[in-house]
């Protein structure tokens, strides 16, 4: 209101109303004077009011009269203009609310006026409507005037007038009952008496109703009266109406408003009195209407149904049930029984259609279906609405399917129906592909019988959203689309079942919670507390009787009819969807029944889940006798009889599976559609969610799911469980793709069925297993005598008789006997013995079943088989090899189970059966995993048998006596494998036996898997056996298993083997059988050599040790030689374990301790070894004690040291057998000469040092030549080219490569030995020096390795090698060695020079000439490195050396060494090999240096020592020196580098040694003193010609330099001049010859002549030269002085 009543709205008003009257003066002003007057007035009028009052509003509505006036005159002009300004002027104040009662009456009356005259019909309407809506001044006759008016203008000429006005009338009929609402809501605190109602007086007093309550009421009696087509008591004025129109009215009203109605007795009435009969009568002609009854028979034309009319009635009738239905229960009877009677087939299909729709509205409210049963169903003479209903749901769908349905498409459908038809026909032929037939895809639809009826989506579930009833704006009834009332009904059907289904469950949930608290309420009462809790919990249990009557007879009344139609509907459905839902509705009111106790219902529902899932006419006598009970009962719906329709057999399903049938004489097949696997889906679910309702009914829901099973060829597995069997026999079975998908899911669900069974109640368990009995009697029947069906041709039989019998012996077994069994032998030997002779068939479904019950009867009586233990592991050892791989699997499930839980539980004596039955599964060659597995289980075995050992031993020997006495008193020999041994030791021999055959298994996985276990048992538990058991151990086990494996590895195929079945790789060190074999051999001679090393202590008292010892070198030696890599080199690898062993304590060292202790070491081994295992076993008595106790009264044998030296002789001869037949070259040399490969002879070598430390004493000359041979032989061997880049070490560092080290090891600890060794011992020296002079020359000279071509990674410096050049073979780059070699050569000489044998042996002079290899090649050595070692080696060598030399100069050894010496030193020096190009200045000087010392060396070591030095050598050594000394250049040179080329230092040094040793020396003898004398004057000689010939060629060249070398030349004669004069200077004056001095001086001149020359360095060297001469320059002495002197 604050809008329109605000101070700005109220100014805007006033303004607008001057307007308006302004404006209607001036179109008046001609024409109408009166109305222009009043216009003015009225002007005047507003402003007074305006002027005066200060609330304007109510002012203008107490005037409102006056104010309105002058537009009432003007719309009594009747000019358009003029009328349309006065109505929106008169709207305007409507709208502010400023027009009274009185006012309003006014307005009305020229509006009806304007009405009659025609004038502006829609302003009309707007007006009315304003008047009416925006407040509630007009009352009574205005009112009903008003609405008369708006009536006539709905029938006028004109249709957007008709149209307003009807949308008007609605508008204005809703406001009048909005009145009364919000009137009731004023009043609704004050509570008014009710009045006594009076008869029933046909216009009721309405004096006591309130104004607006009284208006409503007037009008809808009017309308009812309209409709009736009666004259209206309160309307007047009407001149026509329409019946559909008042029919619509009457439902907006109805469904809008129920609360005036239910409120107010007065309307009640009305809705009584009025409306109900109104529709029964209108809806006469619809009842009496046959179609196709020719109108002539009757005697009165019967008026024919009418569509709008009979639509909005049956729309009134919905609103009414759905309102009003407490109010009008008998009404309601009627028509509800209408609604059933619309239905009809006679009836029009309009009619049918808009019936059906009319029922869904109903059917979607379950609590309105819950109250007709309540009024109707359960009173006793009243009609029985529910249950007509849906019977009438059911017989409208069966006559739908029965006549052909006459609607005006009534020939199409057929065309489609057939071509569906044909569309599944063909889709039978091609399983699992939708047919496509006809270029549609195939609609959902009902078939049966040849009527096809598609299935239209018509409606959401739970809502009833109708198409027809809607159709308000028909006149014609309307075509309906084929299906679309079946597809309602059907909808009808399912929201029925629905509703219900949730309603009562959800009741039945709150009742039965309820129920419990009161149960727990009233155990809780005491007999003191007051009685009124007792009152309210029987009143409760009264409310739940009372209830569950209403839901029983809910069920009862719908079930026949709703089973009929399902049923129906089922067998026509072709669309999955569909049957989806039938089912659904099917099991839930199956479910619903089970819960409230209705078995003949709920047996009738499940009856035909079952038939469904079966084919059709399928010969199933529990079925067929529910069926037939039923079908007896036919059910008359209206005198009508509803036959149980039997299901059409040609129904268009397709078929997805073809099976037999389950009978005693398989006759035919029978075919399953996907229709039938749906159903038997739908069964399990009903099983599975409702078994605990499910009663006596289990029986017939096993029944079909068994002969399902059956027909489906599903087979039990293991525990019962059935799979989908794959090949099933004979061509028999069928299963297309579209149901294998299927399959997997319900064969899971059938075989969890049983086990969804423990959360069944007492009682429903009693009848699943009553079911399940009668059904196995029959079966029994079927299948007599168990074993003789196990063996029956036709597979499936022979699993059912497996089933059987296996079950009854599980069941026989779980049977609490009174003497349990576990006591009772025979009894139970009894019940195993059928399933032991089951061995004896071949078939293997027989077996899996004998199997699986294994499993079970493991499983639940493991625990107390006792003596049935022979037998039931029996079972499990009879599998053999070719048995197929899920028997054997299943198997050695059983034997797992054993092994894990059950081998405490056995008798002892049965162990040795587990044994066996494990081994023979690693023997199975179908599942690598499963023989893989039994060796873990063998090992567990062991684990076990160590952790029990004490018990085992006991109870065994317990037996052993026993049996020992049986064979006494029998006179026999007690027959046992490996019989003197104990019998716990025979158990464990058992086992190692077995393993030990595993170990030779052909698939490698097996062996090493076995040769592991085997090792680490006997490792970890061989401690537990007695002395004397480890003889056999040795002999009987491992050397047995060392012969088989050799013999295997030695013969085994090489073959390649492309892959290890399926798609396995397998690397390329193992793909021959060759080489999987040598995996084999090295962990079986692995294991063996660990044995002896740990195991030493136990094996050495044994008598044959040395034998023993000497068979396993045997094997290593074996082994070694093998042409494998692999093995050869683990060979040496087991050999040096058996060489580390520790020899035991003697006697001596240890007085005190008495013998028997004396195996304080091994004791450790053995506790370790055991704790190393994770777990610490330590028996109650210590080892120690027990080795003492093994070997009787006499103490252990302690070894003496002989005894061992033999054995570590006899390792030293198989060492060298070893290394002799590995290193010694191939004669012939092609692509397959085995060549050890470097690890093994690193390996061979790096044994002799720990070797040697035993045999070190004996060890002779000749063991040392063996030595030295294969020393020389290992290194000689070259490496494949494919292993080289592995060993080889990259060009650029020298590295020795690990053979190598070994070889110069192996000598050093030679060495060590001699060193500290006898003195017999140092004969050795010289050979060893040879040794390693040998390895010297490889530097120069590599090894040949036989005949085999190699290339020779040589000279480091050169890397222009291709490394994989042809040659397979590349030798090593023994640059490195030999280096190293020479390092040992001096280091040891250093150490040596002056033992004896060195000194005989002639080593130096040896030393030296292998040196001078290097020496003389200098430039062409293959490394650098190698000649600037040797000399410095030779310096080294010599400065040790020559002394001793010297001191033995008389003795005559060293004398041959002197002409090597010169000779080497010759070759050194004046070397024949040129220096490589590349090689740098520096370099070059550096070399030079090293000459130098060499010089050095002659003048310091040699030269001061002549007179104990052969004068030859000396000889030699100065000729030599003159040799250096007289500068010769290299040609070679270029001009730049001659002067450093010359060698000028070396020059120099040895032109100064020279001259030194000519003058130092006191000349002894004449020769000497010629020798310098000659070389001096040789020199001077060729200075002088030197500096002769360049003066000539310096003058006659002129201005062009001489050649190069030419100054070089120059240059150096004049440095040796000052040399020369240098050294004479120094000497004494006698040793220098006269002759001398007068040569030296007459080169004066020739000197003075080059001062011209133009060279500046020949200038300096001059200068240098010139200078000394000053010192002979004397003052020229008299003669007398002379004389004087």
């Amino acid at each position: 209101m604050s809008g329109t009543s605000s101070p700005e709205a109220v100014k805007k008003l006033l303004e607008n109303m001057q307007g308006d009257l302004r404006g209607l003066s001036l179109e008046c002003r001609k024409k109408f004077p009166p109305v222009k007057e009043a216009a003015e007035s009225g002007i005047i009028k507003v402003k007074t009011i305006a002027a005066l009052n200060s609330d304007i509003l109510a002012a203008l509505k107490e005037n409102s009269s006056e104010v309105v006036q002058p537009f009432l005159m003007g719309c009594g002009t009747k000019e358009p203009k003029i009328t349309q300004l006065c109505l929106a002027a008169i709207q305007r104040l409507m709208s502010h609310e400023v027009v009274s009662e009185a006012a309003a009456g006014n307005i009305i009356n020229m509006l009806w006026q304007l009405m009659e005259n025609s004038l502006e019909e829609l302003k009309l309407l707007q007006t009315v409507l304003v008047l009416l809506t925006t407040n509630t001044v007009v009352h009574d006759e205005a009112l009903s005037k008003a609405i008369v008016l708006c009536f006539r203008l709905h029938f006028t000429k004109d249709n957007i007038t008709n149209n307003t006005a009807a949308a008007t009338v609605r508008q204005v009929v809703t406001v009048v009952f909005e009145r009364v609402v919000a009137e009731d809501e004023r009043y609704k605190d004050t509570i008014d008496q009710p009045v006594a109602v009076q008869g029933n007086s046909n216009r009721r007093s309405v004096s006591t109703l309130k104004p607006c309550a009284k208006d409503a009421y007037m009008l809808f009696q009017d309308l009812c009266q309209l409709v009736n087509a009666d004259a209206p008591y309160w309307l007047v004025g009407m001149t026509e109406m329409t019946r559909t129109f008042g029919l619509e009215l009457l439902e907006s009203v109805l469904n809008d408003f129920p609360q005036v109605f239910l409120q107010h007795q007065e309307f009640s009435f009305l809705l009584k009195e009025r409306v109900c009969p109104l529709v029964i009568k209108l809806f006469s002609p619809n009842i009496k209407f046959r179609q196709g009854s020719s109108t002539s028979s009757s005697p009165a034309p019967v008026e024919k149904p009418y569509f709008p009319i009979c639509m909005r009635l049956l729309r009134v009738v919905s609103v009414l049930i759905k309102q009003f239905y407490s109010l009008l229960v008998t009404e309601c009877e009627i028509f509800l029984s209408l609604l059933v009677k619309f239905l009809d087939a006679d009836k029009p299909q309009w009619l049918r259609a808009v019936a059906v729709e009319s029922i869904h509205r109903l059917c979607v409210q379950p609590q309105l279906l819950r109250c007709f049963c309540q009024s109707y169903d359960m009173k006793q003479h009243s009609t029985k609405v529910f249950r007509d209903i849906v019977n009438a749901l059911g017989s409208f769908i069966q006559s739908l399917f029965l006549v052909p349905s006459t609607g005006n498409t009534s020939a199409t459908p057929n065309q489609t129906g057939s071509n569906a038809s044909g569309n599944t026909g063909s889709a039978q032929t091609s399983p699992g592909v939708l047919g496509m037939g006809g270029g549609a895809t195939v609609l959902p639809a009902f078939e049966y019988r040849g009527t096809w009826i598609p299935i239209l989506n018509v409606t959401v579930q739970g809502s009833a959203k109708a198409t027809y009833l809607e159709m308000l704006d028909k006149v014609e009834p309307p075509t309906i689309p084929e299906g679309y009332a079946m597809s309602v009904a059907f909808h009808c059907l399912l929201d029925l079942v629905r509703g219900i289904t949730t309603m009562i469950e959800g009741e039945l949930g709150e009742a039965e919670t309820v129920s419990q608290t009161a149960a727990e309420t009233t155990s809780l009462l005491t007999q003191s507390s007051e009685q009124q809790d007792l009152q309210s919990v029987s009143d409760q249990s009264e409310k739940e009787l009372v209830s569950r009557a209403v839901w029983e007879e809910m069920v009862n009344a719908c079930w026949c009819g709703l089973l009929a139609a399902l049923s129906l509907l089922l067998d026509a459905s072709t669309d999955e969807a569909a049957t989806e839902n039938i089912l659904k509705a099917e099991l839930t009111m199956a479910a619903l029944c089970g819960r409230l106790g209705l078995v003949t219902s709920r047996d009738a529902f499940i009856t035909a889940i079952c038939k469904g899932s079966l084919p059709p006419h399928y010969a199933l006598t529990v079925l067929n006798s529910t069926t037939a009970a039923l079908s007896s009962k036919s059910y008359s719906i209206q005198g009508q009889s509803v036959q149980m329709i039997s299901p059409s057999s040609e129904s268009h399903q397709q078929v997805v599976a073809v099976g037999q049938p389950l009978a005693l004489q398989p006759q035919g097949t029978v075919m399953l559609t996907s229709k039938n696997i749906q159903c038997m889906r739908t069964l399990l679910n009903l099983a599975h969610c409702h078994g605990a309702v499910l009663g006596t009914s289990w029986q017939l829901v096993l029944a079909t799911l068994q002969h399902l099973v059956w027909i489906l060829g599903l087979k039990p597995g293991v525990g019962g469980a059935l799979k989908p069997g794959r090949a099933v026999e004979g061509p028999s079975t069928v299963l297309t793709t579209a149901v294998m998908t299927d399959l997997p899911v319900i064969s899971n669900i059938l075989s969890r069925l049983f086990e969804s069974s423990q959360y069944l109640d007492d009682v429903s368990l009693h009848h699943l297993i009553n079911a399940l009995c009668s059904l196995s009697l029959e079966a029994m029947d079927m299948a007599y005598g168990n074993n003789k069906v196990c063996q029956h041709p036709n597979s499936r039989m022979r699993e059912w008789g497996a089933e059987a019998l296996t079950s009854l012996i599980k069941a026989g077994l779980t049977f609490s006997h009174d003497p349990p069994l576990s006591q009772n032998q025979r009894l139970q030997l009894l019940l195993l013995n059928p399933l032991k002779e089951l061995s004896n068939i071949s078939h293997p479904d027989i077996r899996i079943k004998q199997l699986e019950c294994v499993l079970q009867i493991l499983q639940s009586q493991g625990d107390s088989l006792g003596p049935g233990w022979p037998l039931v592991l029996g079972v499990m050892g009879a599998i053999r090899s070719d048995q197929g791989e899920s028997l054997i699997r299943t198997a050695f499930q059983c034997l797992q189970l054993v092994v894990t839980d059950f081998l405490p539980t056995m008798p002892c004596t049965c162990l040795q059966i587990v044994v066996e039955v494990a081994g023979s599964f690693g023997l199975h060659n179908q599942e690598l995993n499963i023989s893989l597995t039994s060796i873990g289980l063998l090992w567990n075995i062991s684990d076990y048998f160590f952790q029990r050992g004490e018990i085992i031993e006991k109870e065994l020997n317990k037996e052993e006596a026993v049996l020992q006495k049986q064979a006494e008193e029998k006179g026999v020999m007690l027959n046992r494998p490996f019989h003197p041994a104990s019998p716990f030791d025979c158990l464990w021999l058992c086992l190692y036996a077995k393993l030990g055959e595993l170990c030779v298994d052909p698939r490698p996985a097996v062996r090493k898997s076995a040769g592991q276990t085997l090792f680490s048992t006997i490792g970890a538990h061989g401690t537990l056996l007695q002395h004397s058991t480890w003889h056999t151990v040795v002999w009987k086990v491992l050397f047995h298993l060392l012969d088989r494996v050799r013999e295997s590895s030695t013969t085994a195929d090489k073959e390649k083997i492309e892959s290890g079945g399926g798609n396995i790789l397998i690397h390329h060190s193992r793909d021959t059988a060759e080489k999987q074999w040598a995996e084999t051999w090295v962990l079986t001679l692995a294991g063996v050599a660990r044995i002896f090393n740990t195991r030493r202590y136990l094996l050495q008292p044994l008598g044959d040790f040395s034998q023993a010892w000497d068979v396993l070198l045997d094997h290593i030696r074996s082994a070694a030689l093998s042409k494998n890599n692999e093995v050869s080199l683990a060979a040496l690898k087991s050999f040096q374990e058996i060489l580390q062993i520790v020899s035991p304590v003697r006697d001596s060292e240890k007085p005190d301790t008495p013998p028997a202790i004396n195996v304080s070491v091994p004791v450790v081994v053995g506790t370790t070894t055991a704790t190393s295992l994770g777990r610490s076993f330590m028996r109650t008595d210590s080892i120690g004690e027990r080795i003492g106790r093994y070997s009787g009264s006499e103490p252990p044998v302690i070894t003496d040291e002989i005894e061992d030296l033999n054995l570590w002789w006899a390792a030293w001869n198989s060492w060298y057998r070893i290394g002799s037949e590995s290193t010694r070259p191939p004669v012939t040399c092609d692509k397959l000469t085995f060549i050890p490969s470097q690890p093994f002879l690193t390996a061979l070598i790096q044994i002799f040092p720990a070797l040697y430390q035993h045999i070190k004493t004996g060890f002779s000359m000749d063991d040392l030549q063996k030595l030295g041979v294969i020393l020389h032989g290992a290194v000689s061997v070259p490496i494949s080219s494919d292993a080289s880049p592995f060993i080889l070490p990259s060009y650029t560092e020298a590295v020795l490569t690990s053979l190598q080290e070994a070889v110069l090891t192996a000598l050093d600890v030679l060495q060590k030995a001699i060193c500290v060794g006898s003195e017999s011992m140092q004969i050795m020296y010289p050979a060893i020096f040879d040794q390693l002079l040998a390895f010297v020359e490889f530097s120069c000279k590599p090894p040949q390795y036989g005949q085999l071509e190699t290339k020779h990674i040589a000279n480091a410096k050169y890397n222009q090698i291709q490394l994989f050049a042809p040659a397979e073979w590349v030798a090593l780059n023994y640059v490195p060695f030999a280096e190293r070699s020479l390092e040992v050569v001096v280091d040891l000489y250093q150490k040596t020079a002056c033992h004896k044998a060195v000194v005989t042996e002639k080593v130096l002079q040896n030393i030296i000439k292998t040196l001078r290899i290097p020496l003389s090649l200098k430039y062409s050595c293959p490394s650098e490195s190698t000649w600037k070692l040797a000399v410095s080696s030779l310096l080294k060598v010599l400065s040790i050396g020559l002394p001793v030399a010297r001191q033995h100069a008389s003795s005559g050894k060293f004398d041959s060494m002197w002409p090597e010496l010169a000779n080497t030193f010759e070759d050194f020096l004046f070397t024949k090999s040129t220096p490589p190009d590349n090689l740098s200045i520096q370099e070059f000087q550096k070399n030079e240096s090293i000459d130098v010392e060499v010089v050095q060396l002659i003048s310091t070591e040699i030269l001061p020592y002549a007179n104990f030095i052969p004068k030859e050598f000396v000889g030699q050594i100065m000729t030599m020196l003159n040799k250096g000394s007289i500068h010769s250049q290299s040609s070679s040179f270029t001009e730049a580098e001659i002067d450093i080329r010359m060698r000028e230092e070396f020059s120099k040094v040895c032109f100064e040694t020279l001259l030194q040793f000519s003058f130092s020396n006191k000349v002894t003898t004449p020769q000497e003193g010629y020798i310098s004398r000659m070389a001096l004057s040789v020199l001077l000689k060729r200075s002088q010609d030197v500096l002769h010939r360049y003066i000539e060629d310096e003058r006659l060249s002129g201005k062009c330099p001489l050649p190069r070398q030419q100054v070089t030349e120059i240059i150096f004669v004049l440095k040796a001049v000052s040399t020369l004069i240098d050294s004479l200077k120094k000497t004494q004056p006698e040793n220098v010859d006269a002759n001398t001095w007068a040569q030296v001086i007459a080169l004066y001149p020739t000197l003075v002549e080059c001062i011209t020359c133009s060279s500046s360095e020949v200038c300096s060297a001059l200068k240098e030269a010139l200078v000394p001469f000053k010192d002979f320059m004397h003052p020229p002495a008299s003669k007398v002085q002379n004389g004087e002197s």
